[in-house]
């Protein structure tokens, strides 16, 4: 049995449709189970030996944001339980080589650590940050751009490297699919030990994102730079928690530094069509 965590979010639905789609043996993993989902709540660490029972493949998709010491509570709770339960296969959702400056980093590689010093097999797939995260930027900005005709975001003159979601789902289910048919086969597993970099294929910056909304908007708009001074009171005025307006100050900061415009890496290679154009998807939300 394949089992995927974070159902109820939005990439572990995307990966457990596929693999429903695909006729194989899966069950989905949420906080609060619902129909034929197991209930898996990281921080209820009871759940997790039992709920992982006759789970040969965990699809481990990491637990989101929160302070880290909550992240790494969740994530070795989820590895001691994988090992307990007898798991044969881990495969963890990870994050691109290139965002080892970014604040979320630091739970990504202990967990690493922690999932390569355990009995069982791991593929780490490190994913790239969505595209949907620009695009988001984009539908957020709309309606001031219609009536300023400028775009405004703490983005400097950087760029960034984006995935579309539904593409980190397809190679999750991929690999996913393959581990399963190895296992059971009782051949060696071609992803086993493999750590696969998922960056983009392409960098938007925000000229790219006012461009975007000059197409849609039907007038130009002209990006401009913000600050992360001035940024920073919008985040915590938009009721976010502290560790969120920490983490996106530090997305912002690594884009403007130039530290996650970078291409390449595995994902064309694990598709069986090219990426998602991530102008693609911002111009999709801007349309739907």
């Amino acid at each position: 049995m394949i089992l995927v965590t974070g159902f109820s979010g939005a990439l572990g639905g995307l990966v457990h449709d596929r693999l429903v789609a695909a006729g194989l043996d899966v069950v989905a993993g949420t906080r609060a189970a619902v129909g034929t989902a197991r209930r898996i709540d990281f921080d209820d660490p009871s759940t997790l030996v039992g709920g992982f029972g006759d789970v040969r493949v965990l699809v481990f998709v990491s637990a989101g944001y929160a302070e880290d010491d909550v992240v790494l509570a969740r994530h070795g709770a989820v590895v001691d339980a994988a090992a307990a339960a007898g798991v044969r296969h881990v495969i963890y959702t990870s994050l691109t080589g290139s965002g080892d400056q970014l604040s979320i980093a630091l739970a990504h590689r202990w967990t690493e650590a922690r999932l390569a010093a355990a009995p069982f097999d791991v593929t780490v797939l490190r994913n790239g940050l969505y595209a949907e995260i620009p695009a988001g930027l984009a539908l957020d900005a709309a309606g001031p751009a219609a009536a300023t005709g400028v775009f405004t975001a703490p983005l400097g003159r950087g760029r960034v490297s984006v995935v579309a979601r539904e593409d980190l789902a397809d190679v999750a289910a991929r690999v996913a699919a393959e581990t399963w048919a190895d296992l059971s086969a009782g051949r060696p597993g071609r992803h086993a030990g493999r750590t696969y970099d998922l960056v983009g294929a392409t960098a938007v910056g925000g000229d790219d994102i006012a461009a975007a909304l000059t197409r849609s908007l039907g007038r130009p708009v002209a990006y401009e730079p913000a600050s992360l001074a001035r940024t920073r009171p919008a985040l915590v005025a938009a009721r976010l928690e502290p560790y969120q307006v920490a983490h996106t100050l530090s997305m912002f900061a690594n884009i403007g530094a130039g530290l996650l415009d970078a291409t390449g890496g595995d994902l064309a290679g694990l598709l069986p069509t090219p990426p998602r154009p991530a102008l693609d998807v911002i111009t999709q939300a801007l349309t739907s």
